[in-house]
């Protein structure tokens, strides 16, 4: 008896132990934040690559999912696409911060479908352009 009782308990401190390990971020307080950061379209983003691709004003930036949530095509999200490194943005589509690293940033349509096949090979399966293209025109970004 008392070895089931004291397995028990383990079992349930153990239990309490992993679902304590879960790190989620409110954002619902710094919404105001987030929204004055640069806005970005996400115009790719395929479940087999770790790379997704989203349009600015400026051009379209390259990033590389480094968390566990990954946008969808069609997503609006907000931060800092005009530099290089790993930062958190604001999904505002789905009301979550995801994580993720800016590869290539300023890129024109040509430039990014480039980039994009070199990050995420089609391995021949279809060779047209996977990169939706608004035809918005494209601003230098200011130094």
């Amino acid at each position: 008896m008392k070895k089931v009782t004291l397995l028990s308990t383990f079992v349930v401190l153990i239990a309490v132990f992993i679902s304590s390990c879960v790190r989620t971020v409110n954002v619902n307080a710094d919404e105001n934040y987030w929204l004055t950061q640069e806005r970005g379209d996400v115009v790719y983003s395929d479940a087999y690559c770790g790379y997704y691709v989203v349009e600015t004003l400026y051009g379209y930036s390259i990033l590389r999912s480094t968390g566990s949530s990954r946008p969808y095509e069609g997503d609006i999200m907000y931060g800092n696409f005009g530099n290089y490194g790993t930062r958190n943005y604001y999904n505002y589509s789905a009301g979550i911060v995801v994580s993720a690293q800016v590869v290539e940033y300023d890129l024109s349509y040509v430039d990014a479908q480039i980039a994009l096949e070199y990050y995420c090979p089609s391995y021949g399966k279809n060779a047209e352009a996977r990169i939706k293209n608004s035809g918005a025109v494209k601003i230098a970004r200011p130094k």
